[in-house]
């Protein structure tokens, strides 16, 4: 019960609420476990000097969120984890009726349907008959790779077509270089604030995640060192330009030292920049500075189109054949008519015209989130899909969730990217992309106002 020392000595008002936020957050740190008895109401009330009525209250909204159950006789106990985690995204359509800065997209037009009419014409007339006829993903994707090689160019990273690998999008590449790069019981170090689908993967496929200390530009060398100087690490797992949830860009020297690290304690290294060349100045690649240890990943989903589901996997050339027979279990093929459209897209510049527009876009959003927001401290990249904002003084993520929710706006909590034990302060995921400019200015005027207030308590509360 050593979790319950670290209790605020003076709990927010209304206190009930702050007490069930704190409780709340303890669970989904992993601090409480499924199981887990609560303090008795009467024993917590003398701790923290509250009514036992505030503590019963704090309970009861804890049942509420489904967080903890009450047994007759028995006391509070901490439900089990269910199987299943709410993804921080809204999983269904939800209309016009809020505004969804809780799903990563990018921003789009008219020009996105115009473009993909255009091409969807001109491949109705002449698309090879392999793109649709074929069953052999060597034979069929190869035509395309040159598009593939070129457009790895643009992201700054030079490689042979024997190592890359072509996926329906960075989630089967993150798959594909996690199957290949570690194996069962071997730790994979990250972000402690992580990216969320590979918690969700790592979960799934029973890979060990450790989470590291993080300062404004990533993970810090020194966690590095103490983490591998305590577990068997064998691969380290980076988002270094801005797409992780916190919104953080390494500098060239800091993804020298990881390297140097990488190089030192032998670690593999995977490398998630599925956005592409969206971001300007772009520094060198991770793999283009450790090539013979790095898995790099990209697509064309955040970058140019939602509906453009194909990627790169760019793998070492030892673990390029192994990664192919990975993919070939789990995919067989990337989907060719994709393929093909990707490629005819490099290659008549419809690309870059649609990376520009959406560079132009994104801009232009961070720069309106940055007036809008004015005054308020968050993290954000220069053309990046999302910003992360730290909670002001006073305001739990559930509370400021609720309150938003109230105000029609979705927003993605903290605490769904952090791994069990992460000392995060509470934070929200903002994404910029997934409205038109009118929800977005809006939306962003409404946050703003939440942040310069106090949480309400319940109407008539006493």
């Amino acid at each position: 019960m050593t979790i319950w020392s670290a209790l605020p000595k003076k709990l927010d008002r209304p206190a009930y609420r702050s007490l069930a936020d704190w409780i709340s957050a303890a669970i989904k740190r992993g601090d409480l476990a499924g199981g887990e008895k609560l303090p008795p109401h009467r024993d917590l009330s003398y701790k923290l000097a509250i009514s036992v009525q505030t503590v019963s209250r704090a309970y009861d909204l804890l049942i509420r969120r489904g967080l903890v159950k009450g047994e007759v006789g028995r006391g509070t106990y901490v439900n089990a984890r269910p199987a299943e985690t709410s993804p921080p995204y809204l999983p269904h359509f939800i209309g016009d009726q809020l505004i969804d800065f809780s799903n990563l997209k990018p921003v789009t037009g008219r020009l996105h349907m115009d473009c993909m009419r255009r091409a969807l014409s001109g491949l109705s007339s002449d698309i090879s008959e392999s793109a649709l006829l074929s069953f052999r993903p060597a034979t069929t994707l190869r035509p395309y790779l040159p598009a593939a090689v070129s457009w790895l160019e643009q992201c700054g990273l030079s490689c042979s077509s024997d190592q890359i690998i072509m996926t329906n999008g960075s989630s089967s590449a993150m798959a594909i270089a996690l199957m290949t790069a570690v194996d069962g019981g071997e730790v994979i170090a990250t972000d402690a604030v992580c990216h969320y689908p590979l918690s969700r993967l790592s979960q799934y496929m029973n890979f060990n995640l450790a989470g590291l200390q993080v300062d404004e530009e990533g993970i810090l060398p020194g966690a590095l060192d103490e983490l591998c100087r305590q577990k068997p690490v064998k691969t380290l797992f980076l988002l270094p330009n801005g797409l992780g949830p916190m919104a953080l860009t390494m500098g060239l020297q800091r993804r020298e030292q990881l390297v140097a690290r990488a190089r030192k304690y032998d670690l593999l290294i995977i490398e998630n920049d599925a956005w592409g060349p969206l971001q300007p100045r772009r520094l060198p690649p991770i793999a283009a500075l450790a090539p013979e240890r790095t898995f790099y990943f990209t697509s064309f989903t955040k970058c140019l189109l939602p509906g453009l589901r194909h990627g790169y996997l760019v793998a070492p050339e030892v673990f390029a054949s192994a990664a192919s027979n990975r993919h070939l279990v789990m995919d067989w093929i990337a989907t060719p008519f994709m393929a093909e459209l990707a490629a005819r897209w490099i290659e008549d510049g419809t690309a870059d015209e649609l990376l520009s527009w959406q560079k132009t876009a994104l801009k232009r959003r961070n720069t309106l989130a940055q007036e809008l927001l004015a005054g308020m401290s968050f993290n954000n990249s220069p053309n990046g899909l999302h910003i992360w904002l730290p909670l002001p003084d006073g305001w739990g993520e559930d509370s400021f969730i609720e309150a938003a929710r109230q105000k029609g706006i979705v927003v993605a909590p903290g605490s769904a990217f952090s791994l069990p034990g992460a000392a995060a302060a509470p934070g929200v995921r903002i994404c910029l992309g997934n409205m038109a400019e009118e929800q977005f200015i809006f939306g962003m005027q409404q946050l703003a106002v939440l942040c310069h207030s106090k949480p309400e308590g319940d109407v008539f509360a006493l």
